[in-house]
This record gives C-alpha cells, structure tokens and sequence, in this order.
C-alpha cells in the first residue's frame, strides 16, 4: 500500500483541507492518507479551537485514514523544527511522498532554492545572525538572508507563509535524507490570513473569527466547513462549554509570570534576550491577554513568536526540556489518534519494520516528552468548566479514535 502524507493543524478542518486531501490523494495516486497533526497546541503559539480528538475525527470522517500526533516539543516551534518533526513522524510509517499546500502550487522551484541553500548555507546562517544582532525578528532576517543568498521573491516568494513551511518540510526531507518524495499543491480561494470568509472555501483564520464573535456556529460558516467538522465542534462546545482561544489563559499565564523569579523565567523555552524582564514589567498593567501582548510587542519579538514562548510558560516548558529535539534524526515515537479500517490495515503492515516505538495509548511508553505532552493537555483544559474537566482529561489516556 502507497501513503501519502500531509502535514496539518486543522484548526478547525475546512473545506480547504478537503481540496487539499483529495488532491493530495490524486497527484500521487496513494492508497492511504496519513495526516501528523499538531496537538491541543500550535505552531503560531496558540490553543487549539477544540481539542485534538474532535479535529482528528472530523478529518478521519472526511477522507483521511490515519492522524498521527505532532509531539508538542516540535509543534509549538519555528517552521524548519515543526517540519523537521513532522517529516521524521511520517518516515516513521514509510510515507513515499508528503504533499503540502503552497502559493507558488509547483516543487521544482522549492528543489531547486533548497539546493542552492545548500551551497551557500554557512552564508546564510551568518547573515542571519547579523540581521538578529541588528534587531530584525527571525522571520524578517530569514527573508533578508535567504535574499542575500539569492532566493529571490520571482523564483520562490519566502515571504509567503505557505511557502516557507514548505521550504522547511522540503529543507527537512534533504537535510534528514528521507527517501519521501515532496509535492505541492496551490492554495486555492482563500489568503493564509485572511480575516473574513468571503467564499465557500476560505482560511481557518476566518472561520475561528466568525465562531469566536459569536461562540456560536453559524452563516457562513457552516458552508465553510463539512459537515463532520459542523459535528466535532457543536459536540465540543456542548462537553466542554467553550471555544477555546487566548484570552481564557490570561490569569494562568499572569499569575506564573508574577509569582515566578525571574531566574526560572528564563529557564522556560523561547525565553530570550531579556523578555523575562519585559514580562516582569507589564504583567501588572495589562488587562487582558490581547492587551498583554500590545505592550510588550516590538519590531524584534513578532507576535506568533511572543505566542509561543506563552505556551511554554503556560505548560512549564524549559529549553533544557525541549533543545534535545536539535540533535533527533528519527521520530522519538509515533503516536496514533485515530484511524479508519484503511488506516489499521496499514499501521498492521508496516510497524514489525518500525524502528520507533508505536503508541496507540499515552500510558505505552515512558519518553520525557510524553510526560510533557500530558502536562500541555492538562493545561489546555484549565478554562474547561470545572465539572467537566475530569473527562476531557481522561480522553488523554484513552486509545485511539477508530472511524
């Protein structure tokens, strides 16, 4: 059996990300999709609409076969350390190709900037660190030295952010030496960011604001989304009673930053250059989480940045926990969340050939980094009302969803 794989969030699972599976499906002419999927937590630094579990099963009732857990050591991350851990998770099940969403919509370009990288690499990191020194974010001096480089914008435009996750799922498939073969697909309708749904395809950032407004799922959403996302999300709103977004974490983040020294702030990953202190300073003035953010946002700290080191100070996440995930070269486990009868079959013939360990319940394996991802989704049920929280969390330990 052939299988594909794709690299998601799901945050919720869109019209889009069906034109995404069913081309994906096509282009490669696979027999099982295999979707590694970030946790209750996301790359950008942000809680998850829903949880897990409801966003798997909404993309398993809708053509996907197997959905695979992103481990959060890599899922809250920059994108080459989020591509580099999805990419060693699905060559854990032998995927042949990883297919992914982007811009430009054709791999040569993405092949060929990726080996012209290549050549001039040790030049690129040097760049990089000047640009930093000069208090550009790391998103802007990526841009800048990938420019010095040569990448210019009219062969491969990194200042889209579709095209830069897939120049880091294509950087990691090279640099790990994965025999996967990277395809690309064209993001069609709707822009990454978009704010508002204008069409019956349009981009998750613009359905979470139409949900959020109202807490509710209504026009136009619901012809946004198919109808197994519609499910998972009124189901998930009547268990847990909300949406989840920033501004229920706001006193649990402010009460860690006020009660925390700063020596341990500093302790806690994407803890830098001083940010404790900046942390220390405005944790007292601000009102709200959004608020929080506005007073301690600079040119240098971008925002999707400031997110993620909110997340780690969230969960108690340290670099010293975390910074090993540099030095991984294979998966340090694969774990399942759910799949369909297509799905076991393949799981069933490739894992006597595994050469990590394959969990289908949290308790099966001992890792550092499960203990950090139980810790992340007992964190992300604090809002959750009180009296439901017990068998949100218990979900954690349970097996796999099976469709």
């Amino acid at each position: 059996m052939k299988a594909c794989g794709l690299i998601v969030e799901y945050n919720p699972f869109h019209n889009g990300h069906v034109y995404h599976l069913e081309e994906a499906k096509k282009k490669t002419n696979s027999d099982v999709v295999i979707g590694v999927m970030s946790g209750n937590f996301l790359q950008r630094g942000e809680p998850a609409i829903i949880d897990k579990w409801h966003r798997a099963e909404a993309a398993l009732k809708t053509g996907m076969d197997l959905v695979l857990e992103l481990p959060y050591v890599f899922a809250v991350q920059h994108a080459d350390l989020f591509a580099k851990g999805a990419i060693l998770t699905l060559d854990s099940l032998n995927a042949h190709t990883v297919v992914f969403g982007s811009e430009l919509g054709d791999i040569d370009p993405f092949i060929q900037s990726y080996q012209q990288y290549k050549q001039k690499e040790e030049d690129y990191k040097t760049i990089l660190q000047e640009f930093l020194r000069k208090g550009y974010s790391f998103p802007e001096a990526g841009r800048k030295a990938y420019e010095y480089i040569g990448l210019k914008t009219d062969h491969l435009d990194l200042t889209q952010p579709n095209n830069i996750l897939g120049f880091s799922y294509v950087k990691a498939i090279f640099d790990e030496k994965k025999t996967m073969k990277p395809e690309t697909i064209r993001r069609t309708k709707s822009g990454y960011h978009d704010q508002e749904i204008k069409q019956d395809i349009a981009s998750a950032t613009s359905i979470r604001n139409e949900i959020l407004k109202t807490m509710e799922i209504q026009e136009p959403v619901k012809d946004s989304i198919p109808p197994a996302t519609y499910h998972v999300l009124t189901d998930y709103k009547k268990k847990s009673g909300m949406f989840h977004h920033w501004e229920p974490y706001f006193p649990y983040v402010q009460y860690k930053v006020i009660t925390t020294s700063i020596s341990n702030l500093q302790a806690i990953h994407g803890m830098e250059e001083g940010l404790e202190y900046r942390l220390k300073k405005t944790v007292k003035q601000a009102k709200s989480f959004q608020h929080w953010m506005e007073l301690i946002k600079t040119k240098r700290y971008t925002w999707t940045r400031l997110q993620r080191m909110f997340v780690h100070l969230l969960t108690n996440t340290t670099s010293e926990e975390i910074n090993i995930i540099q030095s991984l070269h294979v998966a340090p486990y694969t774990r399942v969340l759910g799949m369909t009868e297509k799905g076991r079959t393949y799981l069933h013939s490739q894992k006597k050939d595994m050469d990590t360990p394959l969990l289908s319940q949290l308790q099966q394996g001992a890792h550092p980094f499960l203990e950090i991802e139980e810790k992340a989704a007992d964190t992300y049920y604090l809002p959750v009302q009180r009296s439901k929280q017990m068998e949100m969390r218990k979900r954690e330990v349970g097996p796999p969803i099976i469709i």
